[in-house]
């Protein structure tokens, strides 16, 4: 399952050649999706003007030479050159809830109705699932105005191969599926709010045309 390509995210072609460079002359899994991490970090970049996280669309990124997006670009390039080299791999959809310790920008308490966020992982022979997210490094970089040679990424950079700050929660890892029952067209994942009315689509990435808010809170425990 996790080693399958889905319509947005094919592991042959120009996913495959991508890959294959990458991760030549590299024997296990680990390296070879430390290579595939490091070089969505050096290759990519954050663009603001993408709407919510972005489509995924990762065959349309590589054949345009157009590396630009957001979480759900970016982490989902991880996990297709990850499964076109073999290795399995998945996205990870849901959502900040509390503030990070890490960056500001990488956090979000209270209102979070647009703090919807997608990590990735791959499967270790050794370790099992690893948790990786290169799209949050390059978010610190544009947001926290940083370099991406600044000490402070190059540490952020080490600790998300590996790790997830837990100021998040997850909901699925669906990829490019139909509802059931079924929706007017299939959906790339299931991250937003999302309902048809007749033949009007909801887009979730609005919360002021869809018209629902989320909201988190820290619960303390006192004694």
């Amino acid at each position: 399952m996790y080693l399958q390509p889905t319509e947005h995210m094919p592991v042959d072609g120009v996913v495959a050649e991508t890959s294959s460079k990458i991760v030549k002359g590299i024997d296990s899994p680990d390296a070879k999706a430390r290579a595939i991490y490091d070089w969505i970090v050096d290759n990519t970049f954050r663009d603001p003007a993408v709407k919510g996280c972005g489509m995924g669309n990762i065959k349309s990124m590589l054949e345009t030479g157009n590396l630009g997006g957001k979480c759900a670009d970016l982490n989902s390039l991880f996990v297709g050159l990850a499964r076109a080299a073999g290795i399995p791999a998945r996205e990870m959809y849901g959502v900040r809830v509390a503030e990070s310790e890490q960056f500001q920008c990488l956090g979000k308490a209270g209102d979070i109705s647009k703090a919807q966020h997608c990590l990735a992982e791959y499967f270790s022979p050794r370790f099992g699932w690893v948790p990786v997210d290169p799209a949050d490094v390059r978010k610190a970089v544009l947001e926290a105005k940083l370099a991406i040679t600044d000490p402070k990424i190059v540490d952020l950079r080490k600790r998300l191969f590996g790790y997830w700050e837990m100021n998040w929660v997850g909901f699925n890892n669906a990829r490019d599926f139909d509802l059931n029952p079924k929706s007017s067209q299939p959906l790339p994942y299931l991250m937003y709010p999302y309902a048809e009315f007749g033949d009007a689509r909801m887009d979730g990435r609005d919360p002021s045309s869809f018209k629902f808010k989320l909201s988190s809170i820290e619960i303390t425990k006192h004694t």
